[in-house]
């Protein structure tokens, strides 16, 4: 069994050459990604036995999605459905001072029907040593609420750790609504990770990121809780105390995907008996190299965060 469970959605990425618009370009490369998948990819390249859960559709689009997890060393549990689709996403890369745009088409997506039946939790537990999820997956529907819930209490009743990244998304709900429901999931999660702003905008939590991460680990009884602020690092509060990491860093060829980088760097540092501050270290290193990889996917290897962390990183490796 897989020592590390994710659950949530995978979609299909579509994005056209760098420097051409979505409107005007005549082809698109076609990946998967979804912050679940994409944590699990992280985890396994890194050296950890990892299961992704989610419900596609029994069709070619859901096909391509286990096919890119299984080519990174990913076991799945998929509840397959014959009906809804496949979420896909439109992303146009543009330099400032235009930005990069994001296009979302996840309309009656299969995975947000997905219930807690759909899959043998009690098997699935019963080896694991970590759970995550991250907020996107409850902001789908009323029904992936309850199943995150649902989820995220039953790995921790099986003493299983539970890791949530709150990946807060503004064109899937709004502050107040993502409050409320998130809040009744924050009892059930050991560790919590967060970008500062959105700990401020959503959770109303106010202060510099060390304030942020000692106010949530005592406000809602979590083991650790992790604040990120960008090009700054990350820091994390545990009874301990408080470590801060700063970034690596790195030239940056496609930011999507780097908070999920450093959440699957960090769980499978703890899981190979890494300290918080080893694991704050190979999050950012894992962050700093996917930087550098088109795709939302961090396709590293140990040997390569080894070096970032070493400041080993530039240069020609012969």
């Amino acid at each position: 069994m897989a020592t590390l469970l994710t659950f949530g959605e995978t979609m299909l990425r579509l994005s056209p050459p760098d420097g051409e618009r979505i409107e005007t370009a005549q082809e698109l490369d076609f990946r998967s990604a979804g912050a679940e998948s994409n944590v699990a990819i992280a985890a396994t390249r890194l050296g950890i036995d990892t299961r992704w859960l989610s419900k596609l559709p029994d069709s070619p689009l859901g096909w391509r999605a286990i096919r890119d997890l299984a080519a990174n060393g990913v076991d799945t549990e998929i509840a397959w459905s014959d009906v809804g689709r496949m979420g896909t996403y439109y992303i146009e890369q543009g330099g400032e001072p235009r930005g990069t745009s994001v296009v979302y088409d996840r309309s009656d997506a299969a995975v947000r029907t997905a219930t807690t039946a759909d899959f043998p939790t009690n098997e699935l537990f019963a080896d694991a040593e970590a759970f995550y999820t991250s907020g996107i997956t409850p902001a789908l529907s009323e029904q992936l609420r309850e199943t995150t819930a649902d989820l995220l209490a039953c790995a921790q009743a099986e003493g299983v750790t539970t890791y949530f990244d709150m990946n807060y998304r503004s064109k899937l709900w709004s502050p107040t609504e993502a409050k409320a429901s998130i809040e009744v999931l924050l009892p059930s999660v050991d560790v919590l990770v967060v970008a500062h702003r959105d700990a401020e905008a959503v959770l109303d939590c106010h202060g510099t990121a060390a304030d942020v991460a000692r106010t949530l680990r005592e406000s809602h009884g979590h083991k650790t809780a992790v604040v990120t602020r960008g090009d700054d690092g990350a820091v994390a509060a545990t009874a301990e105390g408080v470590v801060e990491q700063p970034a690596f860093k790195t030239d940056t060829l496609d930011p999507v995907g780097t908070g999920d980088a450093f959440v699957g760097g960090y769980i499978a540092s703890r899981l190979g008996e890494g300290s918080v501050a080893d694991a704050l270290e190979t999050a950012a290193a894992t962050a700093a190299l996917k930087r550098t990889l088109a795709g939302d996917l961090a396709v590293v290897t140990p040997a390569e965060v080894e070096r970032v962390c070493a400041n080993r990183g530039d240069g020609i490796d012969r």
